[in-house]
């Protein structure tokens, strides 16, 4: 399998949500408000045997009046309209602003014309109960009453090889994914698991809907991780976004 990290920038988020771009090289963190997390948004492509797989989306953001996500595929050789399945962990906006575009004035559409997207149903939900500024739900419009959706329900499997489980750590239907092919299995854990950091020590981050949960999760993936070999997705880590114990 080849693994593709599309990333869209580093920036720094606060209290109020807001992603602002961060240069390392120009600016200060500390010039940021207290509590500013300094995070990169970088969405990840699978090649596999059978499939193009997208694992979330990003931002949103746009770049030279293109979609970011859809720039950075090309960028990498991939139109688009080749990814083949979109593995959304949850819809939380910087996990899932490009799921839609909007076009000629009509509304949100699936930004991936000819994949299906997965998401569990319960996520959806809440995501339009809860709305901004977690959520975006004019972006995620298109995702209801879609024959390209397939709602899940709670944990399971796709095509045999694609393993999903609703933790309900960093949100309440927040799901993690894995992999696997010819011997080898790539874990996606997205906010459960945002930074290699995270893996390495033991603490409860206060903006997780389950802090502890999160934290034995990580701990428990990581230990399983390193006995089998796993490769992980970092989506948040500014330095690591691939680790591989099979290396």
């Amino acid at each position: 399998m080849k693994i593709i990290p599309l990333s869209e920038g580093t920036f720094t988020i606060d209290q109020t949500k807001r992603f602002v771009p961060f240069d390392e090289t120009a600016d200060n963190l500390k010039d940021r408000p207290a509590g500013s997390l300094l995070v990169e948004i970088q969405p990840f492509v699978i090649i596999t045997s059978k499939d193009i797989l997208l694992l979330d989306t990003g931002l949103g953001f746009e770049k030279h009046g293109t979609l970011q996500l859809h720039h950075n595929l090309m960028e990498n050789g991939i139109n688009p309209s080749e990814v083949t399945k979109v593995l959304l962990s949850h819809l939380h906006k910087d996990h899932a602003g490009a799921a839609g575009v909007e076009r000629d004035g009509l509304g949100a559409r699936l930004s991936f014309p000819n994949a299906t997207y997965y998401v569990q149903q319960q996520e959806l939900a809440f995501a339009f109960s809860k709305g901004f500024p977690s959520f975006i739900t004019e972006e995620l419009e298109c995702l209801r009453n879609n024959e390209q959706v397939h709602l899940l329900h709670g944990d399971g499997f796709i095509d045999e090889y694609i393993q999903y489980q609703i933790t309900g750590a960093h949100s309440p239907y927040h799901q993690v994914y894995w992999i696997r092919e010819e011997g080898q299995t790539i874990f996606f854990g997205a906010d459960d698991a945002p930074q290699l950091q995270q893996m390495k020590h033991r603490f409860a981050a206060k903006y997780d809907y389950d802090g502890k949960k999160a934290m034995e999760l990580r701990q428990q993936w990581w230990e399983q991780g390193e006995k089998e070999k796993w490769t992980f997705l970092f989506y948040h880590d500014v330095k690591n976004p691939v680790w591989s114990f099979g290396l």
